[in-house]
């Protein structure tokens, strides 16, 4: 029979067996567990074939460069738009109809459990929606194929460095530089300090501060929600 001492002194082992492997969570590792989903092999497929036809296509001129340093610099406010209005949708009753994404559904499910790896990525059956959309307004938007292509790149790299620097948040890898080690604590203090606050995720103090949601956390309470999205 196990008695509750023999059960504490397993519990020990465990835990510091749990604590060796995050400490052995290498950008190898995570990269590894990382290609084993469908988002990034979806996008990645999406870039490749975006940049394959604008370098066949061509028709390179200057507004080229213009279009991802405008997009690069919109980046975090489109991350903070999507992510208030969209993720943190609260569910509306229109009669017998609710009102509710996929999308904000898994973002709360993601919230209830922030360490669930297939939670951690774009849902795939949004990105069946979006890369197709996202391909007729790169050739039907732009007045130029070649323009459009380079919008369509540039989407694909962002979606991808947005899908990474996510999914290394929320595993055990250990920050090593100032700007990563900023993001990473930026993105914890959305899921574990205050739902309401530090909308961006691949930076840190951009877009948040602009439009005030990036406090001092320690002027911030902890709140009872974070982990249950509108207490649903």
């Amino acid at each position: 029979m196990t008695t509750d001492r023999d059960a504490r002194t397993h519990l020990r082992a465990d835990e510091r067996t749990l604590r060796k492997q995050r400490r052995t969570v290498t950008l190898g590792s995570a990269f590894r567990e990382f290609v084993r989903h469908p988002t990034p092999w979806m996008i990645a497929a999406f870039l490749a074939a975006s940049a394959a036809a604008k370098v066949t296509v061509g028709d390179w001129v200057w507004t080229d460069a213009l279009v991802p340093v405008v997009m690069i610099l919109s980046f975090p406010l489109a991350e903070w738009l999507i992510h208030v209005f969209i993720l943190h949708w609260r569910p509306k009753v229109l009669g017998r109809i609710t009102v509710d994404s996929l999308l904000s559904r898994k973002h709360r499910e993601h919230h209830a459990d922030p360490r669930s790896i297939p939670l951690i990525f774009i849902p795939w059956q949004v990105l069946c929606g979006v890369l197709p959309l996202a391909l007729i307004l790169g050739l039907f938007a732009f007045g130029r194929v070649g323009l459009g292509l380079t919008f369509m790149v540039t989407l694909g790299v962002l979606g991808l460095i947005y899908e990474w620097t996510h999914f290394l948040i929320h595993t055990d890898y250990k920050p090593k530089s100032g700007l990563y080690k900023a993001t990473w604590r930026h993105h914890r203090f959305h899921h574990y300090k205050n739902e309401h606050y530090w909308f961006t995720v691949t930076t840190s103090g951009t877009a948040d501060r602009v439009l005030r949601t990036n406090p001092d956390p320690e002027s911030v309470e902890k709140s009872p929600t974070a982990k249950n999205l509108h207490a649903l």
